[in-house]
């Protein structure tokens, strides 16, 4: 087991959706946290973590950032949604391979114990309507609207193992395949948010008529972000040399039934919601299989589609600046 009570933590990614919410819950949990920015503030108060300013796509700043660690989060990278996949399918590529090879290589030199490195359900090859399991990374090519990204992530997926299994003084890793979590912290600006986060401020904001990108058929397996830390901290607590490992619900929903949830958790009636098939969207269905994680982790996500909405809308309101709103002047 890894208990991180005192232990030295570095969240590379610090100031982004997973790293906020990761840092909060190990300075609750008594670690030693530094956490990494980059062009972007924090997007809240970490009190107690250092926070260290740093290009991870140099070598030097990995080697600043992992100096005297002993675990290291690696959640830092260039997302985007997916019209921005579409239209430049090479811009979450370069400077994520950076950030990847050049952390994994400056925490194996400095002697960090045990890294974990977040991956993507989305690097999985489509099954149809079958959820993918852990072993069917490498069973085909990925689906074509993430092919540049799903291949970033298989290559950061393989320097993981490599350190951990395949040289003479291994280095300890994690590999977290996340379904699409949700949650505060997300990212809600229309440019670049993720479906439930761009149809959550949709509703709040009572747009009408409601635009929806895409017929509403496809289906995503939607994981809160509370239960998806449960997950990841509880895979990294694991004493296996190396682990990949699903982190999901392990249930499909559908755009339409997301929609209609957050509807219904917000009492927006007779919205005028109109799909826009002509508009971008991914792979039609992804699921993922939890059994894995039930199975070696005990892990089980707990937290239902319309809760998960109400924390998420109540946490959204209470921000003195909705994220992704414009701000007066």
């Amino acid at each position: 087991m890894h208990d991180l009570a005192g232990r030295s933590v570095l969240i590379a990614g610090g100031g982004g959706f997973l790293g906020t919410n990761l840092a909060l819950r190990l300075l609750a949990m008594g670690a030693k946290l530094r956490v990494t920015i980059h062009d972007k503030p924090l997007k809240t108060e970490l009190p107690g973590a250092e926070i260290m300013k740093v290009d991870l796509r140099r070598p030097e700043d990995c080697a600043r950032a992992v100096a005297g660690m002993d675990y290291v989060f690696i959640a830092a990278a260039q997302t985007a949604g997916a019209a921005v996949m579409r239209a430049n399918p090479l811009s979450q590529v370069t400077p994520n391979v950076l950030i990847n090879t050049l952390l994994l290589e400056a925490a194996y030199v400095a002697g960090v114990k045990r890294v974990l490195f977040v991956s993507s359900g989305a690097a999985y090859p489509p099954t149809g309507d079958r959820a993918v399991s852990e072993g069917e990374m490498f069973d085909g090519e990925p689906y074509d609207a993430y092919y540049s990204v799903a291949w970033m992530k298989r290559y950061a997926e393989l320097l993981c193992r490599t350190y951990a299994t395949k040289i003479a003084k291994p280095m300890s890793t994690v590999v977290v395949r996340p379904s699409n979590i949700y949650g505060p912290h997300d990212k809600f600006d229309y440019a670049t948010s993720h479906v439930t986060a761009a149809l959550m401020r949709r509703v709040i904001e009572r747009l009408a008529p409601l635009d929806v990108w895409g017929t509403g058929n496809d289906v995503r397996d939607l994981i809160y972000i509370d239960d998806f830390i449960d997950g990841l901290l509880a895979a990294f607590s694991t004493d296996q040399q190396h682990l990949e490992i699903n982190i999901c619900s392990g249930k499909g929903h559908s755009v339409r039934q997301i929609l209609e949830t957050l509807l219904e958790v917000d009492g927006y009636s007779g919205a005028d919601v109109r799909y826009d098939p002509t508009k971008p969207s991914t792979i039609p269905v992804r699921l993922m299989d939890n059994s894995a994680a039930r199975r070696l982790l005990g892990f089980e996500a707990k937290i239902g589609l319309a809760e998960g909405f109400r924390r998420t809308m109540k946490w959204y309101r209470s921000q003195p600046h909705p994220p992704g709103a414009t701000k007066p002047a």
